[in-house]
């Protein structure tokens, strides 16, 4: 069988992006360098507030929550009659949960616990001896507030109170006279920081699958041979031709009968919670790098083929409500219906836009990947 009309499938893949309550999160791991100040318990007899600097390194492990590891250090100028400094170093866990759109300010709530190390060198009546030191249990809790400047930093600002549980640094007590060792103090801590990620995000690409192809029959010599003749002119001839008389234009396989054909864009990937409500601006559709070159192949695939009309449908994975995930479809497809109306492709070639919420999956939601595999806007050929 010859063939000269070449129709086929491209079908565009990729993981889809981020949203509030039906996504992925950006789970990379982070640097988290930070300073600030400590306002030391009055019990401890030094300085009233000192420079504390610490490092951390954590990741989100939720939507919505961050696990931290970190480190932090100052050094406290003691009161009479000492001339050292009483120094604290924290190792330690901490935990934050996020409130709202990680795109705008974010306030959080903290919690963590650790081990710190006070170390001070006490000089008094001309001697010079070193016992105030040790390790001891601490507690922290705070709240503060986030900012992504890009999508590898983020801006953090911290207020905590850290509960020292250090029963092994002696102290003198100025109201008392006399040198005494406590068992607990509490400081409140004011932090300003970064949160760098490592590596990228993962690229949208894009993979080209082509499918059949057939070719028109040149014109054939009059002979009365099914295999020269294509009485429906699908490219068909009628000794292979299963379905006769196809419509005009109708997408047909190597039988003849018409074939059902989808343009995945599931490279379309768009941001944490995005598009919002009542969001129609292409711009402002929280898009990510790589989207719109994946439409623009959409759009061209569509102008090659006049005749090809599409159901544009969005989906979700499980994760969130049927309600919101509903909505969410809904707004993904009206994203992509519109951008491809405003590059030319004409609205009566468009069915839609339509969103199946979580209702039709293409793989499991029990897996990361799987969910990714969900999260996907596609263009059905009817």
């Amino acid at each position: 069988m010859k063939r000269n009309k070449i129709f086929a499938v491209i079908a565009l893949t990729l993981g889809s992006a981020v949203t509030a309550h039906a996504a992925d999160f950006d789970d990379r791991w982070y640097f988290a360098p930070w300073l600030g100040a400590s306002f030391n318990d009055q019990d401890r007899e030094t300085s009233t507030d000192t420079l504390i600097v610490g490092l951390g390194i954590g990741k989100m492990v939720a939507p919505n929550t961050a696990i931290d590891a970190f480190w932090d250090r100052t050094s406290r100028p003691r009161k009479e009659p000492y001339t050292s400094n009483w120094s604290s170093e924290t190792v330690g866990i901490a935990l934050r949960y996020y409130f709202g759109d990680p795109d705008s300010w974010q306030p959080y709530i903290m919690g963590g616990v650790g081990v710190s190390h006070h170390e001070a060198n006490p000089n008094r009546d001309g001697r010079n001896f070193r016992t105030d030191y040790g390790w001891d249990p601490i507690l922290q809790a705070g709240v503060g507030v986030a900012k992504s400047y890009n999508e590898n930093v983020r801006f953090r600002a911290e207020v905590a109170y850290r509960y020292d549980m250090d029963d092994n640094s002696e102290t003198f007590r100025h109201h008392s006279n006399r040198f005494v060792t406590a068992d607990h103090y509490g400081d409140v801590l004011v932090q300003l920081g970064l949160t760098i990620a490592f590596g990228a995000h993962e690229a949208a690409a894009a993979t080209t699958t082509t499918t059949t192809t057939t070719q028109q029959q040149t014109p054939p010599p009059k002979v009365a041979d099914c295999h020269t003749l294509d009485d429906d002119h699908d490219g068909v001839n009628n000794c292979d031709d299963k379905c006769p008389g196809t419509p005009a234009g109708t997408i047909v396989g190597p039988d003849g009968c018409p074939q059902k054909i989808t343009i995945d864009l599931r490279g379309v990937n768009f941001r944490f919670d995005y598009p919002k409500k009542g969001v129609h601006d292409i711009s402002q559709g929280g898009l990510v790098e790589g989207s719109i070159a994946i439409l623009d192949q959409a759009v061209d695939v569509l102008k090659r083929y006049p005749n090809v009309t599409v159901d544009v449908v969005g989906h979700t994975d499980s994760v969130g409500t049927d309600e919101y995930n509903q909505g969410l479809s809904e707004r993904r497809a009206s994203i992509v219906y519109d951008y491809l109306t405003s590059h030319g492709i004409d609205r009566s070639r468009l069915q839609g836009p339509h969103g199946f919420g979580e209702s039709k999956p293409i793989d499991t939601n029990k897996t990361k990947e799987g969910r990714a595999r969900n999260r996907r806007t596609e263009l059905n050929v009817q």
